[in-house]
């Protein structure tokens, strides 16, 4: 189970998981969607997601595996903050087509089966620079991610809305039930 994902609709807390993982000795995987609508918008392509979400997403999956692939194959884990998955549910939820590219990308680029999916949390939602989406937008993300990560075969682990500290004990605490089960 070395690579796992960590996902969930925009401002559900999941990118500050993330940094407490990372800051807890975890090789993690930065979200590629910041970065890109960052670069994007200082070369003034149009090629961000509130204007042509298909190219954002060409963009995004070719990131995502670079990323995957600079995490090597090793026993360690590494968390990453989206995964390939994510790139088809934002595709389905602004209703473009999802070229098959992107499904074979995701058998080709697996991860851990199990994926842990921060829900929507109203009290910790704001917008920024990169989070455009309205919080209703983001819940009807969220279920999406679900349908897909489901319909490629994972197993949803829902991170409890709770402190970061306990989000992160919930995580270990799965991760060690699922590695003794696998045993």
């Amino acid at each position: 189970m070395p690579n796992i994902i960590i996902t969930g609709g925009p401002g559900s807390g999941k990118s500050t998981l993330i940094e407490a993982l990372q800051t807890r000795g975890f090789l993690c995987k930065q979200e590629v969607s910041r970065q890109l609508i960052r670069e994007q918008v200082a070369l003034a392509t149009g090629c961000v997601p509130w204007q042509d979400l298909d190219c954002f997403a060409n963009l995004a999956l070719n990131k995502m595996i670079t990323d995957y692939n600079s995490a090597g194959i090793k026993d360690e884990i590494v968390f990453f903050d989206r995964g390939i998955p994510d790139v088809i549910a934002y595709l389905k939820a602004g209703g473009l087509q999802v070229e098959q590219r992107f499904y074979d990308a995701a058998k080709i680029f697996p991860y851990s089966k199990e994926v842990f999916i921060t829900p929507p949390w109203k009290e910790i939602y704001v917008n920024d620079d990169e989070r455009w989406q309205t919080f209703e937008e983001a819940c009807i993300l969220h279920d999406t991610l679900i349908a897909a990560y489901e319909n490629l075969g994972y197993n949803i682990k829902f991170i409890p809305c709770t402190s970061v500290t306990k989000r992160v004990e919930y995580i270990f605490k799965t991760i060690k039930e699922l590695r003794k089960i696998k045993a």
